[in-house]
């Protein structure tokens, strides 16, 4: 499951959970694909949108709006077209309001992916971001009605909190885990555990390889981790795990972290759910320089190192592990945040933004 899927079924989930489909409606979920599939055997999935069909836009609007509001999610990867612009079809055909969620938001678009973005704006009711980062960059580099948009964090599912202090055995767990493919920065991840062999860490990368990588170039990025594993002699140190955790198990595999490190190669990520996660299980976080780690950890909730540098990644590791007074702190950031970033606070604003367009709909 990708990452745009997994925030999808989360979201509905959640406000399913808080008392039935927004509006009252059916709940209704139209899957995005590349490729037509067979049917889906979750009953809430009432049809498809596949990349490129042409009477795809009009068929998913007409199954979409069965229920009161639309929750769309914009990502340029995902929809036909140039650019994905087969989405502003989807959009002009919809009759009931509909919320854009922007999960990425560019700093230098081209021209088409800005203009397509602008349009995607014009023809929403409300648009979400994840980020203050996002909300900043549509305001100073998209010409976008701003009284449209609504700054909404991502969202972590409620998680098993340990508060037994760092180091709870002889040996550091550190954990990176997300979909796994190239810009992930993994290998600057495990070449600064090379540096930490005193303290002897567990570093395990969980995680399967990004559907869209393994389609174009199967496992070749993690085969070249565990050659960088085996080369620098650290079979005992890192642990190059692929197997898929359904919610409880990685809510599991991440209550045993002492410490979650995102080595991401990225300057321009405006939205991580794995950050928004590990801070909502108050987990002592050491992140490269991206935009929205930069948002989230400012305050205090972990430490920023710059990308690709391994030596500063092991510097930040460890200091966290020598020093339980810095986690403790981080901790204490992290207590203060985390339950406004809670699905249920999550699907409660949403529910919030909906049921208000669905009122000005009424009145007009």
């Amino acid at each position: 499951m990708c990452g745009l899927a997994t925030f999808t079924a989360a979201l509905r989930a959640a406000l399913a959970n808080g008392g039935g489909p927004v509006g009252g409606g059916s709940g209704a979920v139209v899957r995005l694909l590349d490729t037509a599939q067979s049917p889906s055997s979750d009953a809430t999935v009432v049809g498809d949108l596949v990349a490129g069909d042409p009477a795809g836009p009009l068929r998913a609007a007409r199954l979409l709006e069965r229920n009161d509001v639309v929750v769309l999610q914009h990502e340029y990867g995902v929809y036909g077209g140039p650019d994905g612009d087969q989405v502003l079809q989807l959009l002009a055909a919809l009759s009931v309001p509909a919320i854009v969620v922007m999960h990425t938001v560019l700093s230098s678009p081209t021209a088409r992916q800005k203009a397509v973005l602008e349009d995607v704006a014009r023809l929403a009711d409300a648009v979400v971001t994840m980020t203050e980062t996002a909300r900043g960059r549509l305001a100073n580099g998209y010409t976008v009605d701003m009284s449209k948009v609504s700054v909404i964090p991502h969202g972590a599912p409620p998680v098993r909190v340990n508060h037994s202090p760092l180091l709870r055995s002889s040996r550091p767990t550190v954990l990176t885990w997300g979909l796994i493919g190239p810009g992930k920065g993994i290998e600057w991840g495990i070449q600064a555990m090379a540096s930490l062999t005193d303290l002897r860490p567990n570093y395990i990368v969980a995680g399967q390889t990004h559907p869209k990588v393994l389609l174009h170039e199967g496992e070749a990025y993690r085969d070249r981790l565990r050659e960088q594993v085996r080369a620098l002699g650290l079979a005992g140190t890192v642990t190059i795990d692929g197997q898929y955790r359904h919610p409880t198990a990685l809510a599991e595999l991440v209550d045993s972290a002492d410490i979650v490190l995102l080595p991401y190669d990225s300057t321009d990520q405006v939205t991580s759910g794995v950050l928004i996660e590990a801070v909502a299980a108050l987990k002592p976080v050491v992140a490269t320089s991206f935009p929205h780690a930069i948002e989230l950890l400012g305050g205090g909730a972990g430490i920023l190192v710059p990308q690709q540098d391994p030596a500063a990644m092991a510097a930040a590791l460890r200091d966290l592990i020598t020093h339980r007074e810095m986690t403790a702190g981080m901790t204490k950031v992290a207590v203060a945040s985390a339950p406004e970033l809670m699905w249920p606070a999550v699907a409660g604003r949403y529910r919030q933004l909906a049921d208000g367009l669905i009122r000005a709909r009424v009145a007009a």
